[in-house]
């Protein structure tokens, strides 16, 4: 399996949204790491054929995906983030309708749903109506619908949004269960969903693929960029205003600010060990910032 990007350009008018993006992805799980609006949503429609690039090929096993792009349909997964169901359908029947649109056969259909509906811990609330569902059911039902064709590349956008910290994990954890034979791409602005099961990060800025490697090798490109510092009340305001703060925390000495400078910020400034937290404040300051 070798799924390549080459140069992939999207425009709207005088607009850049994506600015010839190119990889190549074999088997594991990668985080597509970038802020709102970095490009993420748009590189996965042009991926998944629903948007057209401006310019640039892809290619899957070296041919041209929009050559047969039906063949390649039958290979690929999608959950998009703003996954749509029938709140009225339990989850059987929506997964046996996905089924039936993907032309799988009834019988082999309905023991694929079932299969599934337990793999995502959905098994037994299967009769269940979906507008009864929780947040992180109703995720973990889009995850289901995605394997129906067994794809071998699964793509995953903004999946954690909106769920609370024991639902992230388990999704989690479900997403590195079934990912070793497959290409799995997992969009995300929430640090802590790729940091531990991401084989690879690639990291998405304003349209440009900035960087990408292990977690552990992209944190060391900061090395010596992170900083902790006591600040006294008076001179809060203007640190706060002059540098990029990961954390603060107030204690009887001061306000403990916690840094990002290339430069040493303060006097009695010490450099401490970065995080990914800190790498994704550095890449995206601005939006820190704001």
């Amino acid at each position: 399996m070798l799924l390549e990007l080459d140069n992939i350009t999207k425009k709207y008018d005088d607009t850049v949204v994506l600015d010839r993006v190119s990889f190549r992805l074999k088997p594991g799980v990668y985080g597509l790491l970038g802020s709102n609006g970095s490009g993420k949503t748009t590189l996965f429609r042009i991926i998944c054929g629903v948007m057209k690039q401006t310019a640039g090929t892809i290619t899957y096993n070296h041919d041209n995906v929009r050559s047969n792009p039906d063949a390649f349909r039958s290979v690929l997964g999608f959950l998009p983030q703003d996954f749509s169901y029938y709140p009225d359908f339990t989850a059987m029947k929506f997964m046996l309708y996905i089924a039936a649109l993907k032309g799988l056969n009834k019988n082999v259909a309905k023991k694929r749903c079932l299969e599934l509906l337990k793999l995502v811990g959905l098994e037994d609330v299967r009769n269940k109506k979906i507008k009864k569902y929780s947040g992180g059911m109703k995720q973990r039902l889009g995850i289901a619908q995605a394997m129906i064709n067994d794809p071998e590349i699964l793509i995953l956008d903004e999946p954690t949004v909106g769920l609370d910290p024991k639902e992230r994990v388990r999704f989690r954890n479900l997403i590195s269960s079934f990912s070793e034979n497959k290409i799995v791409i997992l969009s995300t602005h929430i640090v802590s969903d790729v940091e531990y099961i991401a084989d690879e990060i690639l990291v998405l800025n304003q349209g440009k693929l900035e960087n990408r490697g292990a977690s552990s090798e992209l944190v060391n490109t900061i090395q010596g960029y992170v900083w902790e510092s006591v600040v006294k009340p008076a001179k809060l305001d203007e640190m706060l205003a002059k540098h990029i703060i990961s954390n603060q925390k107030h204690e009887t000495r001061g306000t403990v600010l916690r840094m990002i400078s290339k430069e040493k910020p303060t006097d009695n400034a010490e450099q401490v060990q970065p995080t990914l937290e800190d790498l994704y404040l550095y890449y995206f300051r601005e939006d820190a910032r704001k």
